[in-house]
C-alpha cells in the first residue's frame, strides 16, 4: 500500500513539474500572427527566458515605412540590451489604432505607432493637426514637432495614461479623382470625395466646394471603381500601395493636411521600467523616427513617380494654393474652440515664426 502511495506521489510531482513555467504568451511566428489575448501583468510581460516582451502595434501594412521603422526600433533596442524581446505587428493585427490606444491606457499593450487623428477622441487638442493647409513642407513639420510645441503636445498625454516618445511621419495627404484635373479650388466643385469620418476634414472639403463622403477605407477601392465616389485623398505611398491608379485618372499635389505619427508607450508599463531601460527605449524611438521620416519621404517620391505612369499629375501653383488656404479659413474658426483656442493660436503662430509668414 505504501509503495502504491509513493508511486502516486512521484507521478503527481512529475506532472506538476511538466506543467510549471507556463502562462507566457506564444511569440508570433515571424511577427505574422496576432498574439493570444491576455489580461496583462507578469504573464503578458514575460518573454523567452528573463526577457520582457514589448509589443509594437501598427495599423499600417508591412510595406509601409512606419513598419520598416518599427523593425529598426526593434533592432536598436535589442542591440543595446538583453532585457527585452521586441515584437512588431502590422495591419492592426493586435487592434485598430483607437483600440490599441485604449489598451495602452489599461496597461495590456506596450506601444502603438498611430496617427494623430485617433488621439483627438481622447484629447481634443490633437485635432489641431487636422486643420487644413497649415503645414506646407516637411522642414516646417520637423521644426514644429521637434520644438517646444511638440513637447507641449506630448505633455498632454500623461493625463490619458500615455507617454509620447517620438514624432514619426505619416505624411501629406493628396487628392485623386476620376473626373478632371484639379488645378484650382474651382475644379473641386461638385466632386464626390471620400474622406475619413472627421468633422474638420468634412467641413474643409465642403468649404472648397466638393461633396465629401465619409466611408470606411476598406470600401474605398470598390466605391471608386463603381463610381459611388469620384475620388479620395491620402498620402502618395497609400495611394500607390492601394493601386488606386487602376480606378483613378488624376492626381494633384494638394498637400492639404500633414499627418504625424506618434510613438506612444503605456504610462503604467513605462513607470515599471528602470531609468536605463527607459533611456534605451526612448533613444531607439527617436532614432527610428528619424529613419522613418527619411524613408517615408523617399517612398513618397518613389510612389509619386510610379503613379505618374498611370495618372495625370497636376501641380498646384503657389497662387492657387493660397486660394485653397483662404477657402478653408472658416473651418479653422469653426473648430478653434472645440480644439482649444490657445493650442490653435500657438500652433499657427509657431508655424508663422518658422516660415517667416
Amino acid at each position: 500500500m505504501k509503495v502504491k502511495l509513493i508511486s502516486l506521489l512521484m507521478v503527481l510531482v512529475l506532472f506538476l513539474a511538466a506543467c510549471g513555467g507556463g502562462g507566457n504568451d506564444p511569440a508570433p511566428a515571424d511577427n505574422g500572427d496576432a498574439p493570444a489575448e491576455t489580461e496583462g501583468g507578469e504573464d503578458a510581460a514575460a518573454g523567452s527566458g528573463d526577457k520582457r516582451v514589448i509589443r509594437v502595434s501598427n495599423g499600417i501594412n508591412d510595406q509601409h515605412p512606419a513598419y520598416e521603422a518599427s523593425l529598426r526600433f526593434k533592432e536598436l533596442v535589442e542591440e543595446q540590451t538583453d532585457d527585452f524581446e521586441i515584437q512588431v505587428y502590422h495591419s492592426g493585427q493586435i487592434a485598430d489604432d483607437r483600440s490599441a490606444i485604449e489598451m495602452l491606457q489599461l496597461g495590456t499593450l506596450e506601444i502603438v505607432v498611430t496617427s494623430t487623428s485617433p488621439l483627438a477622441n481622447f484629447l481634443p487638442e490633437y485635432g489641431v493637426f487636422d486643420l487644413p493647409f497649415t503645414i506646407s513642407d516637411p522642414a516646417t513639420a520637423d521644426e514644429l514637432l521637434d520644438g517646444p510645441f511638440g513637447e507641449k503636445m506630448f505633455g498632454l498625454l500623461e493625463s490619458q495614461g500615455l507617454v509620447g516618445l517620438a514624432w514619426w511621419e505619416n505624411g501629406f495627404r493628396n487628392l485623386t479623382n476620376s473626373v478632371r484635373p484639379v488645378a484650382s479650388v474651382d475644379d473641386l466643385n461638385g466632386l464626390k470625395i471620400r474622406t475619413m469620418e472627421n468633422e474638420i476634414h468634412l467641413d474643409a472639403w465642403r468649404e472648397m466646394g466638393a461633396n465629401p463622403t465619409p466611408m470606411a477605407f476598406t470600401e474605398l477601392f470598390t466605391a471608386m471603381q463603381q463610381g459611388t465616389v469620384d475620388g479620395q485623398e491620402n498620402p502618395y505611398p497609400t495611394i500607390d500601395l492601394s493601386q488606386y491608379a487602376e480606378v483613378q485618372e488624376h492626381i494633384s499635389d494638394t498637400n492639404h493636411v500633414y499627418t504625424p505619427f506618434l510613438f506612444l508607450f503605456s504610462k503604467s508599463i513605462w513607470d515599471e521600467l528602470s531609468a536605463d531601460q527607459q533611456t534605451i527605449i526612448h533613444e531607439a524611438a527617436l532614432e527610428a523616427g528619424l529613419f522613418n521620416r527619411e524613408r517615408n519621404r523617399e517612398v513618397a517620391d518613389e510612389s509619386l513617380e510610379r503613379l505618374k505612369e498611370g495618372m495625370t499629375f497636376t501641380e498646384i501653383t503657389d497662387e492657387e494654393r493660397a486660394r485653397f488656404q483662404e477657402a478653408v479659413q472658416p473651418v479653422i474658426e469653426k473648430h478653434k474652440d472645440s480644439i482649444g483656442a490657445e493650442i490653435v493660436d500657438e500652433y499657427l503662430n509657431t508655424i508663422s515664426e518658422i516660415t517667416g509668414g
